[in-house]
């Protein structure tokens, strides 16, 4: 999660100055898609504060209450992000887009609309391209899509996300007033607030479903668990590997529990030694794996006499 907080500040930073820019234009200029638009930016800037805070919070050592330790926040406090861009970004931009096309008023001063967006564009694409490529980094062999649908730290695509509809945004904005001053119609501009509203009511709706199964307890990516598979596969005395089931606890923290059956008449001593050295191939091969528990299943021979119930 380290690789995040760069990303993340960056991101803060510019969004607050785009804000605070918005605001004063929507003022001067009583644009309904630049009020909108700073709306969005003030949603983006306390967003990135409550992934700072999520990232804080998972850090903390584990305890009596909470013996896996708290890396679960992130994906918690990822979830509230997209809530938050859901109902305060994207309701509000569409409330007054509406307000704006029943109540039409005409712009005043749009060159400073067009001076701030143009701001804005600029920032915030240096800020998408930040976070871009640090995520291209973390992506490794997958696509964009599989990356964020595999990717277990959400802090990264999260970013990702919000830039992208900032971007977006800005440019319907663009669109919105330019339409507007070009045609004399001040509905243009109330459009283009119900447009941006519709771009983060998406963002928000994709990013709640990719951290939701996070959530909730996701698996490790296949390919971890095909490993832990086989590792288990090759340790001494395993006959067969049942069951692998995993778990993320939180981005850099895998929970591991196998089923195992062992050869049968093997000493206890061999199968706890077994235990132990499987237990360290695991966490050597596949570093975010924390724990590992393993249960030994008895082998069932249709030879064995049934079980003595007391009749």
């Amino acid at each position: 999660m380290a690789e995040s907080k760069p990303v993340i500040y960056a991101a803060m930073g510019g969004n607050l100055l785009i804000a605070i820019t918005k605001f004063v234009a929507a003022a001067f200029t009583g644009s309904s898609a630049m009020l909108s638009e700073g709306i969005h930016s003030v949603v983006d800037t306390g967003n990135q504060v409550l992934l700072l805070l999520g990232m804080k919070r998972a850090s903390r050592p584990p305890s009596e209450q909470f013996p896996f330790g708290h890396g679960k926040e992130v994906y918690f406090w990822s979830f509230v992000v997209a809530i938050l861009i859901f109902a305060v970004g994207a309701g509000v931009s569409i409330y007054e887009g509406i307000q704006h096309i029943l109540h039409p008023e005409p712009m005043t001063s749009p060159l400073i609309n067009y001076i701030v967006l143009g701001l804005g564009i600029l920032f915030e694409g240096a800020s998408w391209a930040f976070a871009l490529n640090a995520f291209r980094k973390t992506k490794g062999k997958w696509s964009y899509v599989q990356a964020v649908r595999r990717g277990k730290d959400p802090s990264m695509f999260v970013v990702v996300f919000e830039d992208s509809a900032a971007l977006l945004g800005l440019i319907v904005a663009l669109v919105g007033i330019a339409l507007s001053q070009a045609t004399g119609n001040p509905v243009f501009d109330g459009i283009a607030s119900v447009v941006i509203g519709f771009v983060l009511g998406g963002t928000a709706i994709w990013l709640a479903a990719e951290t939701k199964g996070l959530l909730i307890g996701e698996s490790a990516n296949r390919d971890v668990v095909e490993t832990i598979r086989q590792l288990a596969g090759q340790a001494d005395g395993v006959e067969a590997v049942n069951e692998v089931l995993t778990m993320h606890m939180g981005p850099d923290f895998i929970l591991v529990t196998l089923s195992i059956r062992f050869q049968r008449g093997l000493p206890a001593e061999r199968i706890e030694r077994a235990i132990a050295e499987l237990d360290r191939a695991i966490k050597a091969e596949e570093s975010m794996v924390k724990r590992v528990f393993v249960e030994a299943e008895a082998r069932a021979d249709v030879d064995d006499p049934p079980p003595n119930d007391g009749k």
